[in-house]
Protein backbone atom coordinates (compact mmCIF):
# COMPACT_ATOMS: atom_id res chain seq x y z
CA UNK A 1 0.00 0.00 0.00
CA UNK A 2 1.28 3.39 -1.12
CA UNK A 3 0.29 5.93 2.04
CA UNK A 4 0.89 9.62 2.57
CA UNK A 5 -0.39 12.04 4.77
CA UNK A 6 -1.88 15.42 4.14
CA UNK A 7 0.36 17.80 2.55
CA UNK A 8 0.90 20.75 5.35
CA UNK A 9 3.41 23.42 4.86
CA UNK A 10 6.87 22.56 5.50
CA UNK A 11 8.81 24.66 7.85
CA UNK A 12 12.20 25.78 6.32
CA UNK A 13 15.50 24.36 8.69
CA UNK A 14 15.24 26.00 12.47
CA UNK A 15 17.72 28.73 12.83
CA UNK A 16 21.05 27.51 14.71
CA UNK A 17 20.61 27.91 18.67
CA UNK A 18 22.71 26.67 21.66
CA UNK A 19 23.16 23.03 22.36
CA UNK A 20 20.95 22.12 25.23
CA UNK A 21 20.77 19.10 27.82
CA UNK A 22 19.28 16.00 26.85
CA UNK A 23 16.97 15.91 24.14
CA UNK A 24 18.24 19.45 22.90
CA UNK A 25 21.55 18.09 22.10
CA UNK A 26 19.56 15.40 19.36
CA UNK A 27 17.76 18.33 18.47
CA UNK A 28 20.47 20.18 18.04
CA UNK A 29 22.78 17.75 16.10
CA UNK A 30 19.18 17.62 13.64
CA UNK A 31 19.22 21.24 13.16
CA UNK A 32 23.10 22.76 13.31
CA UNK A 33 24.79 19.81 12.17
CA UNK A 34 22.68 18.17 9.15
CA UNK A 35 20.65 21.53 8.65
CA UNK A 36 17.19 19.11 8.96
CA UNK A 37 13.73 20.82 10.24
CA UNK A 38 12.34 19.31 13.13
CA UNK A 39 9.09 20.23 15.36
CA UNK A 40 8.59 21.35 18.77
CA UNK A 41 7.65 18.28 21.23
CA UNK A 42 8.80 14.52 21.90
CA UNK A 43 9.55 12.51 20.85
CA UNK A 44 11.85 14.53 18.48
CA UNK A 45 10.43 14.20 14.69
CA UNK A 46 11.83 15.45 11.84
CA UNK A 47 10.10 17.51 8.95
CA UNK A 48 9.91 14.89 5.94
CA UNK A 49 9.53 16.43 2.43
CA UNK A 50 12.05 19.35 2.34
CA UNK A 51 15.79 17.78 2.33
CA UNK A 52 14.37 13.86 1.76
CA UNK A 53 10.99 11.73 1.72
CA UNK A 54 10.75 8.33 3.13
CA UNK A 55 10.06 5.07 1.91
CA UNK A 56 8.72 2.84 4.63
CA UNK A 57 9.20 -0.86 4.12
CA UNK A 58 9.34 -4.47 6.47
CA UNK A 59 13.03 -4.35 7.56
CA UNK A 60 13.27 -7.50 4.82
CA UNK A 61 12.64 -5.92 1.87
CA UNK A 62 14.41 -3.04 2.58
CA UNK A 63 17.80 -5.14 3.65
CA UNK A 64 17.55 -6.51 0.43
CA UNK A 65 17.73 -2.91 -1.24
CA UNK A 66 20.96 -1.65 0.57
CA UNK A 67 22.45 -2.98 -1.61
CA UNK A 68 21.70 -0.18 -4.42
CA UNK A 69 22.36 2.55 -2.01
CA UNK A 70 25.77 4.34 -1.66
CA UNK A 71 27.34 3.81 1.50
CA UNK A 72 26.77 7.63 2.38
CA UNK A 73 22.72 7.22 2.48
CA UNK A 74 21.51 7.02 5.10
CA UNK A 75 19.09 4.48 6.45
CA UNK A 76 17.38 4.14 10.08
CA UNK A 77 15.05 0.83 11.61
CA UNK A 78 12.53 0.76 14.26
CA UNK A 79 11.23 -2.16 15.40
CA UNK A 80 10.40 -4.15 12.48
CA UNK A 81 10.29 -1.40 10.26
CA UNK A 82 13.19 0.25 7.94
CA UNK A 83 13.24 3.86 6.71
CA UNK A 84 14.97 4.81 3.94
CA UNK A 85 15.32 8.24 3.00
CA UNK A 86 14.98 8.80 -0.83
CA UNK A 87 15.46 12.28 -2.78
CA UNK A 88 12.44 15.33 -1.88
CA UNK A 89 9.61 14.62 -4.26
CA UNK A 90 10.16 11.13 -4.66
CA UNK A 91 7.01 10.43 -2.98
CA UNK A 92 4.93 12.26 -5.92
CA UNK A 93 6.52 9.99 -8.24
CA UNK A 94 6.17 6.76 -6.37
CA UNK A 95 2.61 6.01 -8.21
CA UNK A 96 3.63 6.44 -11.42
CA UNK A 97 6.93 4.71 -10.88
CA UNK A 98 5.05 1.63 -9.60
CA UNK A 99 2.49 1.68 -12.18
CA UNK A 100 5.60 1.84 -14.53
CA UNK A 101 6.93 -1.08 -12.57
CA UNK A 102 3.75 -3.22 -12.94
CA UNK A 103 3.17 -2.91 -9.58
CA UNK A 104 0.09 -0.96 -9.18
CA UNK A 105 -2.41 -3.34 -8.45
CA UNK A 106 -0.66 -5.09 -5.83
CA UNK A 107 -1.47 -4.25 -2.25
CA UNK A 108 1.95 -3.82 -0.88
CA UNK A 109 3.13 -3.03 2.24
CA UNK A 110 5.15 -0.36 1.45
CA UNK A 111 4.74 3.65 2.81
CA UNK A 112 6.02 6.24 1.45
CA UNK A 113 6.28 9.77 3.84
CA UNK A 114 6.31 13.03 1.64
CA UNK A 115 5.97 16.86 1.57
CA UNK A 116 3.93 17.76 5.18
CA UNK A 117 4.79 13.99 7.07
CA UNK A 118 6.59 13.73 9.97
CA UNK A 119 9.28 11.00 10.50
CA UNK A 120 10.18 10.27 14.44
CA UNK A 121 14.27 11.15 14.74
CA UNK A 122 16.80 8.01 15.77
CA UNK A 123 19.09 8.67 18.21
CA UNK A 124 22.18 10.46 16.52
CA UNK A 125 25.55 8.50 16.61
CA UNK A 126 27.43 11.43 18.44
CA UNK A 127 31.28 11.04 17.95
CA UNK A 128 33.10 10.47 21.12
CA UNK A 129 36.51 12.41 22.01
CA UNK A 130 38.80 13.75 19.14
CA UNK A 131 35.94 12.95 16.79
CA UNK A 132 36.44 9.19 17.25
CA UNK A 133 33.72 7.24 14.75
CA UNK A 134 29.87 7.03 15.94
CA UNK A 135 29.06 4.13 17.70
CA UNK A 136 26.37 2.85 15.17
CA UNK A 137 27.11 -0.82 16.11
CA UNK A 138 26.43 -2.58 19.53
CA UNK A 139 24.89 0.67 20.85
CA UNK A 140 22.12 -0.03 23.44
CA UNK A 141 18.70 1.68 22.56
CA UNK A 142 15.26 1.54 24.34
CA UNK A 143 13.24 -1.14 22.71
CA UNK A 144 11.26 0.22 19.70
CA UNK A 145 12.85 3.12 19.29
CA UNK A 146 14.18 4.50 16.02
CA UNK A 147 18.05 4.09 15.10
CA UNK A 148 20.05 4.61 12.79
CA UNK A 149 21.62 1.63 10.83
CA UNK A 150 23.11 4.15 8.85
CA UNK A 151 23.51 7.71 10.14
CA UNK A 152 23.93 10.96 7.88
CA UNK A 153 27.20 12.35 7.48
CA UNK A 154 27.01 15.97 8.84
CA UNK A 155 29.62 18.37 7.10
CA UNK A 156 28.00 17.36 3.73
CA UNK A 157 24.51 17.75 1.74
CA UNK A 158 23.49 13.88 2.78
CA UNK A 159 20.57 14.71 0.71
CA UNK A 160 22.60 14.35 -2.61
CA UNK A 161 23.53 11.05 -1.91
CA UNK A 162 20.09 9.97 -2.10
CA UNK A 163 18.17 7.52 -4.42
CA UNK A 164 16.84 9.54 -6.60
CA UNK A 165 14.81 9.90 -10.62
CA UNK A 166 17.34 11.44 -13.38
CA UNK A 167 14.18 13.69 -13.98
CA UNK A 168 14.48 14.99 -10.83
CA UNK A 169 17.77 16.46 -11.24
CA UNK A 170 19.81 14.11 -9.26
CA UNK A 171 23.44 13.99 -9.90
CA UNK A 172 25.25 10.96 -11.34
CA UNK A 173 26.89 9.53 -8.34
CA UNK A 174 23.17 8.92 -6.59
CA UNK A 175 21.33 5.79 -6.34
CA UNK A 176 18.78 5.10 -8.90
CA UNK A 177 15.44 5.40 -7.38
CA UNK A 178 13.84 2.92 -9.96
CA UNK A 179 16.12 -0.12 -8.95
CA UNK A 180 15.63 0.41 -4.88
CA UNK A 181 11.61 0.89 -5.73
CA UNK A 182 11.92 -2.25 -7.67
CA UNK A 183 13.57 -3.91 -5.19
CA UNK A 184 12.15 -3.24 -2.19
CA UNK A 185 8.44 -3.94 -4.37
CA UNK A 186 9.47 -7.37 -5.54
CA UNK A 187 10.37 -8.15 -1.52
CA UNK A 188 7.53 -6.80 0.14
CA UNK A 189 5.51 -9.17 -2.60
CA UNK A 190 7.46 -12.03 -1.82
CA UNK A 191 6.74 -11.48 2.42
CA UNK A 192 3.40 -10.81 1.54
CA UNK A 193 3.41 -14.42 -0.35
CA UNK A 194 4.95 -16.32 2.23
CA UNK A 195 2.50 -15.03 4.95
CA UNK A 196 -0.52 -15.58 3.18
CA UNK A 197 0.72 -19.23 2.57
CA UNK A 198 1.57 -19.43 6.45
CA UNK A 199 -1.56 -18.26 8.05
CA UNK A 200 -4.51 -20.63 8.95
CA UNK A 201 -7.11 -21.25 6.81
CA UNK A 202 -10.49 -20.73 7.53
CA UNK A 203 -13.65 -22.82 7.28
CA UNK A 204 -16.93 -22.06 7.26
Amino acid sequence: MVGSLPTLPVPVPSPRRPLGPGGGRARHWYENELGWATVPGTPLRLVVGHHFDVLDVPVEAGRAALRHLGPASPVAVQGDRMRLPVAAGSAEELPGLLQWLDWSAVDLDLVVLGAGALMEAPEPPFTGPAGAPPPTRGRSCSQGAAVWLRPPEPGCEAWTSLPTLSAMGGSGGAPDLVRVVETVATHCHRLRLRRARTRPQAFS
